[in-house]
């Protein structure tokens, strides 16, 4: 299947003219089979010095095929011992590139890890990239940014989206079940990401567009249809999981941001990327982003309950917790990038009464998010991680971060907006 990119351009009713970077997709059944003739057509007949970046796995998985069918490619194959998107995997990809000659496209052939500094890479020589999925573990393959840990600090960092993605759904079914697992996550995290952008919408105006939150809401409602056929090994259910993650790449494309895909959930995984206040987790992205979903729709179910009884207040003003920062984040640099992007204070584009007066609608938009209970059943299916625990963080973490993680992004969630009414304290604990 050729998806059709028409579908995600032009002028929207919300007034955007929407853009995209990536020219083709193709997603189905021996897409490498296809590449010679793809890489033949008048789009991309002017690359020449294609170079591969993967690791041995991801070689096995994919680059094998890949090499047969392009004459000529150089690869960069990188150890997946302690491989992690960052300053040191930057330095060993721009390394071995600074030793090759006639460098026009890059091939990115991997999942989350391999991308990012594929995509970053791009950017800083100002080449494009092509993306070759092995598995459907992310919704980042076709970002325009790069999640990085630079220097201890989970970072966005500026890169560049591939101008053509090739995902061979057999090479996807045959991935690691624990990776397939983690796109569920990633992909399902949407849940809480859509609801903090139209709370945030309905209470200070922030620009929002109904057809994209359709496309996602749409990619979610497949996805559960999907679950059982991940564990059979139907190839259409792999497709579909892909399919969605790329649509969430794509919805931020549109958007120019992360907006539709990154909420309160992104930000505790986020948070626990950071290590600040634990050891590094040997956890994939989207473990972290489906456990930050299950917390998070907790809590957000439990403040429902509160204002559905209607027995709250509302406090004037919330002050930046400019001491909280300083106490978990020790390192200096860090601690000052953290208090920078929380000035000014976003809790102040959100006037108080508002919150009373838009409360039947924040339920009702908290209601569409599942339970958490119903979240840990599907992940369940899929055998995905449903616990802090099992990312080898303490239960007491739930709290810790529920305070801390919304001051990591200059990005409004209801996560923040919690901390304005009077039942916070309760809806944050165990």
């Amino acid at each position: 299947m050729k998806i059709n990119m028409k579908e995600f351009t032009g002028t929207c009713r919300c007034g955007k003219e929407h853009k995209l970077t990536v020219e083709e997709i193709y997603l189905e059944a021996g897409a490498l089979e296809k590449i010679p003739d793809i890489l033949s057509g008048s789009r991309y007949s002017c690359y020449q010095g294609f170079v591969m970046i993967c690791d041995e796995n991801t070689y096995e998985a994919a680059g094998k095929t890949v090499e047969q069918k392009i004459d000529g490619l150089r690869r960069i194959q990188l150890s997946s011992r302690q491989l992690h998107a960052n300053e040191v995997g930057v330095a060993k990809v721009k390394e071995a590139l600074d030793a090759m000659e006639k460098v026009d496209c890059l091939i990115a052939v991997g999942s989350g890890t391999i991308h990012d500094l594929t995509r970053y890479q791009a950017y800083e020589s100002g080449i494009p990239f092509i993306s070759i999925p092995t598995a459907a573990s992310v919704d980042g393959y076709v970002s325009t940014v790069a999640a990085m840990s630079w220097y201890g600090f989970k970072k966005s960092m500026i890169a560049v989206s591939p101008i053509l993605v090739i995902a061979d759904s057999l090479v996807i079914a045959n991935a690691p079940a624990r990776l397939t697992a983690s796109g569920v996550g990633d992909l399902l995290g949407k849940y809480t990401a859509l609801a903090d952008w139209k709370i945030t919408n309905i209470l200070n105006g922030e620009y929002i567009c109904d057809k994209i939150c359709r496309m996602e809401y749409q990619a979610l409602d497949n996805l559960k249809k999907s679950l059982p056929g991940l564990i059979s090994g139907e190839i259409n259910a792999y497709e579909e999981l892909m399919y969605g993650l790329l649509l969430s790449g794509l919805a931020m494309q549109m958007t120019g941001n992360s907006r539709p895909a990154s909420g309160a959930e992104h930000h505790m995984a986020h948070f626990w990327e950071m290590a600040v206040i634990h050891e590094e987790l040997d956890a994939y992205h989207g473990e972290k982003v489906g456990v930050g979903l299950i917390l998070t729709s907790g809590i957000y179910h439990k403040a429902a309950g509160y204002l559905r009884a209607g027995d709250f207040e509302v406090k004037d003003h919330v002050d930046i917790e400019t001491d909280l920062i300083e106490e978990h984040f020790k390192q200096e640099e860090l601690c000052e990038s953290i208090k920078k992007i929380n000035i000014p204070n976003l809790l102040d584009t959100v006037a108080p009464e508002k919150l009373k007066e838009r409360t039947e609608e924040i339920v009702k938009l908290i209601e569409e998010i599942p339970t958490a209970d119903t979240i840990r059943n599907m992940l369940g299916i899929v055998h995905g991680v449903t616990g802090l625990s099992e990312l080898g963080l303490e239960a007491g973490m739930k709290e810790k971060t529920a305070r801390i993680a919304p001051y990591i992004r200059d990005r409004l969630t209801f996560l923040r907006m919690l901390k304005y009414y009077n039942f916070y304290d309760k809806v944050i604990k165990r």
